[in-house]
């Protein structure tokens, strides 16, 4: 996972209340599990009409929104079915953050274990924030200093600290475990020496 400590990058603004993780990435992409390729279907049923003709006045379809790295959003942002699928496909887009003033919980905490930050700010702050999105203005987040600056406007926002050691260091699950190999080593040999005949028929 990649660490995040400050991105300074173009916002998107999607002013939707309850964008769902359908809506995210809907539910005939769900067929992998891997994390590649599924930009291709990042909010695909309003990028494109069912006939396949692409919805050009879609946000992400035109400059400079096309490269943003960041969602302003409206809220409970990511609600609906608990589909890692939906932070999968917002990272494999580029989408290293999002700004709301509410989410839903699972896809809240998958954000954290996918290398997303998800930042709460309050309605004005948001409101502020969309304004500077649609201008096609930089917005810029300091994860270290939990403030969000663009403009004149600087808004502070909160994390849990063991989540923000996690996004500024680069750990996911996996990462954070790999970190403990030398005692969960240390455990294994002990162990065996401890009770052997549950070892007795391992390879």
């Amino acid at each position: 996972m990649h660490p995040f400590k400050t991105l300074t990058a173009i916002a998107a603004p999607m002013p939707i209340d309850n964008i769902d993780t359908d809506m995210i990435i809907p539910k005939q992409f769900l067929k992998t599990i891997k994390r590649t390729g599924l930009k291709e279907g990042l909010f695909f049923e309003m990028r494109f009409r069912v006939d396949g003709s692409k919805v050009e006045e879609f946000v992400l379809h035109n400059a400079p929104y096309d490269r943003a790295e960041i969602i302003v959003a409206g809220s409970n942002f990511g609600c609906g079915s608990s589909r890692e699928h939906a932070p999968w496909a917002l990272l494999d887009f580029g989408i290293r953050c999002v700004i709301a003033t509410s989410y839903a919980d699972i896809f809240y905490n998958n954000c954290f274990k996918n290398g997303i930050l998800p930042i709460v700010l309050p309605k004005d702050a948001v409101d502020s924030l969309m304004q500077i999105a649609e201008n096609g203005q930089t917005i810029s987040v300091d994860l270290p200093s939990q403030k969000v600056k663009a403009g004149n406007h600087e808004f502070a926002f909160e994390v849990e600290s063991f989540r923000k050691h996690c996004l500024l260091n680069g750990l996911d699950d996996i990462g954070l475990s790999l970190q403990k190999t030398d005692a969960i080593a240390a455990f294994e040999t002990k162990n065996k020496t401890q009770t052997p005949w549950l070892y007795a028929n391992a390879s």
